[in-house]
């Protein structure tokens, strides 16, 4: 005869002794160094935040963290290599809303699945992207720009730091939006597109603002507006693209902190704690600034959110122009 009451004991008895050992190392961790894979090349502004964090976050911690660099295929290296490494809370990555969203359209053969392979910790911080514009250009705003561009389709060209960047995609983000014709000009790296503009050679560029405040300020390129739904602390005058003639265009440069699907909740709880207290730092904020950067935060919940409704956004944009990597 079928013990209901047994049965519900022996099945509590066995998931207490499942869940026992998972609730003690959690209790316990860390209790050596923690990797945090960054996927980006050393010495850019990414990689300079996560080494403004790691001293700060290993005092949170107790433990060593240690940054390896681990660039190539839009992010999709470090996000493979993170994604293949134990789910025990000793190996992070810090990525970008690329690598996490654009790139599952961008590459057919991708490695990794990011809803699936990852556990989302926090969000980390934003690298806001600004258009500008050669002096010359009769357009000082957004809805300017859309004008000529649909006066003289393909007449005008915007660079880009490459195919499939974040500044890429975004400019596609404004020509969807805006229903203009604006030709794409692929460049290795933000600096050549800057220098483009600034010749013009192309009329437009997509940037971060940080690296083009200079010629901003000193007349060798006009500001647009800002991609982010909000105007930057790092350039408050500069007003947004929704502001300036495009209502609703939102593009942000966002990079997170997830660990491999698997981690246990409590270690993911443990590290947005200590994640998110490092970044409200005031010291934090000002070095991040100083590095072009907006530190970000969130709850594991919202980061998934938010990855899961960008990752459709940019299917779409992908989809729609025909954006291919190089």
């Amino acid at each position: 005869m079928f013990d209901r009451r047994h049965a519900l004991r022996t099945i509590g008895a066995a998931t207490l002794a499942a869940v026992l050992p998972l609730a003690a190392s959690a209790a316990a961790y860390p209790d050596r160094a923690i990797r945090l894979i960054v996927t980006f090349p050393a010495g850019g502004s990414s990689d300079a935040a996560a080494r403004i964090v790691a001293p700060q976050l290993a005092e949170q911690l107790g433990q060593p963290v240690i940054v390896e660099n681990r660039p190539g295929a839009g992010g999709g290296v470090g996000l493979d290599a993170a994604a293949k490494s134990p789910a025990d809370g000793y190996t992070l990555v810090l990525a970008s809303a690329g690598g996490l969203t654009a790139n599952p359209t961008l590459y057919p053969n991708l490695g990794y699945a990011p809803e699936r392979d990852f556990a989302p910790i926090t969000l980390f911080g934003t690298s806001p992207l600004v258009l500008v514009a050669n002096p010359a250009l009769a357009a000082n705003d957004a809805a300017g720009v859309a004008r000529l561009a649909k006066a003289e389709p393909d007449r005008l060209s915007y660079g880009s730091g490459g195919n499939g960047t974040a500044m890429h995609l975004s400019g596609e983000l404004f020509k969807s939006m805006t229903g203009s014709k604006i030709q794409h000009i692929p460049y290795r790296g933000s600096a050549p597109a800057v220098l483009a503009a600034m010749s013009g050679e192309t009329q437009l560029a997509i940037a971060d603002i940080a690296s083009v405040k200079q010629q901003l300020t000193g007349g060798k390129l006009k500001a647009i507006g800002v991609l982010g739904p909000q105007r930057s602390a790092l350039a408050p005058e500069i007003p947004t693209l929704a502001e300036s003639g495009v209502p609703g265009y939102e593009a942000v440069g966002w990079f997170a902190i997830l660990a491999p699907a698997g981690t246990p909740a409590p270690v993911v709880a443990r590290l947005n704690e200590a994640i998110v207290a490092v970044l409200q730092h005031q010291e934090t904020r000002e070095r991040f600034a100083a590095a072009g950067l907006e530190p970000l935060t969130s709850t594991p919940d919202a980061l998934r959110e938010l990855m899961r409704s960008e990752t459709q956004k940019w299917a779409k944009v992908i989809r729609d122009s025909g954006a291919k990597v190089d």
